[in-house]
């Protein structure tokens, strides 16, 4: 698919720890995200790091739970994706990279109109200078021409 040529899922920086949790589990918390981050993103192992981030017992984390939606989706999981990038986004609505993801998904289900809207709130989160707005743009871009006759 011209989505996943488009090269779009870049790798976000580890999260920084809100604190939501109790303070010393937190170098915990960070050293198994960042640990389940490199099987996902570095090693491909998208079942492994699915584990490993539910080994964290943080799936209220917005990082957590849009990594294991990106990893689901990874994975060809589109339903329980869903689930995960809709959990991230209870947990945090300004969650730039979840709403790129998720415009993403969006793409690969065949709603253009939807990853649109995506792109939109991604707009007024963080500009269109960002990574993410031009990331999901692009994939859009893509999308939309590859589905245009050529002249």
């Amino acid at each position: 698919s011209l989505v996943l040529a488009a090269g779009t899922d870049t790798a976000p920086p580890p999260p920084s720890d809100s604190g939501k949790g109790k303070p010393k589990d937190n170098k915990s918390f960070l050293d198994g995200y960042k640990r389940a981050f490199a099987a996902i993103y570095q090693q491909h192992d998208y079942t492994s790091g699915i584990a490993q981030l539910k080994a964290l017992k943080r799936s209220d984390h917005a990082d957590v739970a849009n990594l294991i939606g990106y990893a689901n989706r990874k994975l060809g999981n589109y339903d329980e994706s869903k689930i995960w990038y809709e959990a991230a986004l209870k947990a945090d609505p300004s969650h730039v990279r979840t709403w790129q993801y998720y415009g993403l998904w969006q793409l690969e289900q065949g709603n253009p109109a939807q990853a649109q809207a995506h792109l939109d709130r991604i707009a007024a989160l963080c500009g269109t200078s960002c990574a993410e707005y031009r990331s999901l743009a692009e994939a859009i871009g893509v999308t939309a021409a590859g589905s245009r006759p050529v002249y």
